[in-house]
């Protein structure tokens, strides 16, 4: 069986990261953007981090251009991007697709464990995956719940 652990992404840095890495913590997966009308729930999504990472929650950002050209600028500036306005501390990856042909496997997966509108595409940025301690997807979140909003699911997966 296939979970998210058997994956892996190139860190914003230009590292390769194992999901594996991330096996017992509770993730949320998000597709991001810096020029997009969700762009402000970096904010709500560091909140979160920050209030769980003791607790074994890590939050992935996938910056993704996808979505009406919403992420324009390279990893560099993307990065600078959310640690300056945001104080993005959660990881951040390299640019990804998460439609089409040219989907990052992990979002291939992702979206045939949570289907979502038409044949399981992502609608738009901030699109949030909730996966538990063993790399399963437990839940699918539209670009409108904001993070705060996904608070109590997160809980529920996370060491007393």
């Amino acid at each position: 069986m296939t979970t998210a652990h058997d994956f892996s992404a190139t860190a914003i840095d230009g590292t390769e990261r194992l999901l594996a890495d991330y096996k017992g913590k509770v993730l949320l997966v998000v597709n991001t953007a810096t020029q997009c009308g969700f762009t402000p729930q970096f904010k709500g999504l560091e909140e979160v981090y920050r209030e769980y990472v003791d607790r074994g929650l890590v939050v992935l950002g996938f910056p993704c251009d996808q979505f009406g050209n919403q992420n324009p600028d390279g990893d560099e500036e993307t990065a600078a991007f959310c640690e300056k306005n945001f104080g993005v501390t959660f990881p951040l990856f390299s640019e990804i697709e998460v439609n089409g042909d040219g989907a990052h496997p992990l979002y291939k997966w992702l979206k045939q464990e949570k289907g979502g509108v038409g044949p399981s595409a992502i609608k738009w940025n901030f699109t949030k995956f909730l996966i538990d301690t063993e790399g399963n997807v437990v839940k699918r979140y539209g670009s409108a719940t904001k993070p705060e909003k996904i608070k109590a699911d997160i809980e529920k997966l996370l060491p007393a």
